[in-house]
């Protein structure tokens, strides 16, 4: 069975989170988009660990399905969590995505940690363990767990961020590095650039939306034709079987808030080169840069830029359908515009991956606009526009050039 899976995501307890993510609107949303496995996120929290006992119920194994649904949306137990502790003469954050098969494991897991950290602090709890420390607490609990280092790149959380990360995988887990089977690559790196560092070539690389609001639910997805189980799922991951595992879907990484090195505070932004011309340091105010995803891949790297090994699970790269609109209608992604036109769509075609992925273009064309059509087109093509994010700024990714996003809308005559 072909299917969408999103492993990432945090509910309305975590903070900077919205109070709508909740498990019927995250089933609700996740048939829009199409994603049909979807991550509860945050089971560490007890509030929302016995709201998901309350209104879960089994599907298949390992997996459940909101009661009272037909939605078809299933359910995977997996939480994150944050690692800060002192190794190596250097203060560490690692966040870590781990999943669980049942929500017997889940409790063993809560009552372990609980005695460590306040598990009902945060969704996302922040806890002083060593990251091999909770490696081994997890699978100690039930093998059939999964360790995962969330965001790999980004330079404070990330196993080899720049600020606060390690350089191998091993330097981080030690002898439990063996059953680090996949990483996360996050928003601001796609497989391509992860596959030149050593450790991302040995482990399989999944995407995930780390979604805090419904809009950004399946930003970032993987895709795989297997049974539909946790078991099946997991196995998928770990054999790197690209049968199975068909491909993820990225956002563009420059579009990510850590690509490029740079200082929010000075509205700077430089690429390594750049950076290296300036010693790392701003060059308005003298402090240091924060040093983006692309700077550190450039460091641990030991392959060339467009280097691809055998083996791996490719990807594709998409922008959300709202933004295309948005670009499109020359309106704000939030603008009743465009919500009007997201549901039409939806309601044409059944989902919006479907939409991005799949639908024709001359069926986008009998049903929309234009220039929609046109742009979800472009986007296939990878015909885009790039300014790269930078130290927790958003980057921005356009369809149009600037001449096209200063014209009227032509509405039907884009194409020739």
């Amino acid at each position: 069975m072909k299917f969408i899976a999103d492993f990432h995501l945090h509910s309305k307890y975590s903070r900077a989170t919205s109070p709508r993510m909740d498990l019927e609107n995250l089933d609700k949303i996740a048939k829009t988009k199409g994603i049909k496995v979807l991550t509860i996120g945050d089971f560490t929290h007890p509030e929302w660990f016995k709201n998901l006992k309350e209104k879960l119920k089994p599907a298949e194994p390992g997996l459940f399905k909101l009661k009272n649904s037909d939605s078809g949306t299933r359910f995977i137990l997996t939480t994150e969590i944050s690692c800060i502790y002192s190794k190596g003469g250097k203060v560490r954050k690692i966040h870590i995505v781990v999943f669980a098969p049942n929500f017997e494991t889940v409790e063993k897991i809560n009552t372990h940690l609980g005695c460590i950290g306040n598990l009902a602090a945060d969704g996302r709890p922040i806890l002083g363990l060593d990251a091999k420390e909770l490696a081994k607490i997890v699978l100690n609990i039930s093998q059939d767990c999964l360790i995962v280092p969330a965001h790999v790149m980004t330079p404070w959380f990330g196993i080899f961020g720049s600020k606060s990360g390690f350089d191998s995988v091993e330097e981080c887990f030690e002898d439990y590095s063996k059953y680090i089977y996949a990483l996360e690559t996050g928003l601001s790196a796609n497989p391509e650039m992860i596959w030149r560092i050593p450790d991302g070539r040995k482990a399989t690389l999944i995407s995930n939306s780390d979604a805090h609001s419904l809009a950004k639910l399946g930003r970032e997805v993987n895709v795989f034709d297997t049974e539909l189980s946790y078991q099946k799922i997991l196995q998928a991951i770990k054999t790197k079987d690209p049968k199975k595992f068909l491909y993820t879907i990225e956002f563009f990484p420059q579009e990510g808030k850590y690509h490029y090195d740079g200082h929010r505070k000075c509205g700077i932004s430089l690429s390594p080169q750049e950076t290296k011309k300036y010693n790392g340091v701003c060059p308005v105010c003298g402090k240091p840069l924060t040093i983006g995803v692309l700077n550190r891949v450039e460091q641990l790297a030991d392959r060339p830029k467009g280097f691809k090994p055998e083996n791996v699970i490719p990807f594709k790269s998409l922008i959300p359908l709202e933004e295309i609109i948005a670009e499109s209608l020359k309106l704000g992604v939030k603008t009743k515009g465009v919500e009007k036109e997201y549901k039409n769509l939806i309601e044409k075609f059944e989902s919006e991956f479907n939409i991005l992925l799949d639908v024709s273009i001359s069926d986008l064309k009998a049903e929309t606009l234009a220039e929609i059509a046109e742009g979800i087109k472009r986007l296939r093509q990878g015909k885009i526009f790039v300014e790269p994010g930078y130290d927790g700024v958003y980057g921005k990714i356009k369809i149009f050039s600037k001449e096209e996003r200063n014209t009227p809308i032509r509405q039907k005559t884009l194409f020739k």
